[in-house]
């Protein structure tokens, strides 16, 4: 069928013509917190539970859906602010929309909260639009790849040693040719968990460190010097806060070579990510479709990236993430970070596949692929 056949259908079948198109008339807004399966730390903080804010937007009878994890406040956000800003609106003017979402938030902020709220919105409308035009989401956006590379995640500092070399050589055996771990929170016990994660992985298997913003400037070099340069750490995450753009600079600057300085994952609007570059105090940029307005912010974090030519990674939420991975051109992995993928599962069907360390979308389902397990999600709804 050729494309202008194509579309032509598919206008007819969701009621549109050149005159009309679908608009936005329904939203639903859920958040769940789900236990973790053990309680995790890293270097500033511990938790037991994790909530995810869900929201599906309605036009022309079909449902799409994005998410962020963040408090169960932005449900709120979501129900009184943003979707009246995208109520009897069209799914197809997402640029227009992010736009007045953007003004609409403008004082409850874009970044935090505000932003994840207008992240999962933000996600939910390209999802939206890429059902209504029965197309993989990956094939809306263009996709540049088929495979993205993963690195899993985890590793957290309160674990036992036999769980941290559990996990993470599990991932080594399963075909990951990275993992990353948790550091920080006892510095006394760190070198000992990075020797025994090493061991636990192969000399073959890339070594990420993770410290949260949990280190001074000064202790931070001390741990690229005692633990990263014996162990081969690859990957030094938030050495010191990402708000300390002079620290991160300065750790990157006498980090030594063959360690990546990466950063990002906090950050929401684009001036944020140009900031990051401008001060070059990055060697790879992080951004994480939950919190930098969505897919749109991804996107356009992508082209910062690639202006700057430098490498870009995602940060957790892999099922979220995947169509967007497989068209941003600066991508270098995507974060398989344990807790998500363990919550994704239990809430939806249709996730990515993932076979030795890579992730595939389904070239076959419409939008992002997820449908919802509503009976499985019940019993952790809170808002």
């Amino acid at each position: 069928m050729q494309v202008s056949s194509w579309v032509a259908t598919t206008m007819e079948r969701i009621g549109m013509n050149a005159k009309t198109e679908p608009r936005i008339t329904e939203c639903r807004v859920t958040a769940w917190q789900i236990p973790t399966d053990q309680e995790e730390s890293d270097g500033t903080l511990t938790w037991s539970a994790t909530t995810m804010v869900l929201v599906e937007l309605k036009a022309a009878d079909i449902w799409g859906l994005g998410y962020t994890y963040a408090h169960q406040a932005a449900a709120s956000l979501i129900r009184t602010v943003l979707f009246d800003t995208v109520k009897e609106r069209s799914p197809f003017d997402i640029p227009a929309l992010w736009i007045e979402m953007r003004r609409r938030v403008r004082n409850y902020g874009n970044h935090g909260l505000g932003g994840m709220a207008l992240s999962a919105v933000d996600n939910a409308l390209w999802d939206l639009k890429a059902r209504l035009l029965q197309v993989p989401l990956s094939r809306l956006l263009g996709k540049v790849r088929e495979d993205i590379p993963l690195y899993g995640s985890g590793g957290f500092c309160s674990y036992s040693l036999a769980r941290l070399e559990e996990q993470l050589g599990s991932w080594a055996a399963e075909g990951f040719r990275a993992v990353k771990m948790k550091i920080g929170a006892s510095p006394d016990q760190d070198a000992e968990r990075v020797r025994r994660a090493r061991e636990a992985i192969g000399s073959d298997v890339k070594l990420f460190i993770d410290a949260n913003g949990a280190c001074t400037p000064g202790e931070a070099l001390a741990i690229c010097r005692d633990l990263c340069e014996p162990h081969r750490v690859s990957w030094f995450e938030e050495p010191v806060s990402s708000d300390n753009l002079k620290g991160l600079r300065h750790v990157r600057e006498h980090a030594g070579p063959g360690l990546d300085i990466a950063a990002g994952e906090y950050n929401s609007t684009p001036d944020t990510f140009q900031a990051m570059l401008e001060a070059n105090c990055i060697d790879v940029m992080q951004a994480d479709v939950t919190r930098c307005l969505g897919i749109s912010g991804f996107l356009l974090v992508d082209a910062l990236c690639q202006g700057a030519d430098i490498p870009l990674s995602a940060h957790t939420a892999p099922a979220m993430h995947a169509a967007v991975c497989a068209a941003a051109q600066k991508l270098v992995h995507l974060e398989y970070f344990h807790d998500h993928v363990r919550i994704e599962a239990m809430l939806f069907d249709g996730l990515p596949t993932v076979q030795h360390g890579v992730l595939r979308v389904d070239p076959e389902a419409h939008g992002n692929g997820l449908i919802l397990k509503r009976h499985a999600a019940e019993p952790y709804i809170v808002a």
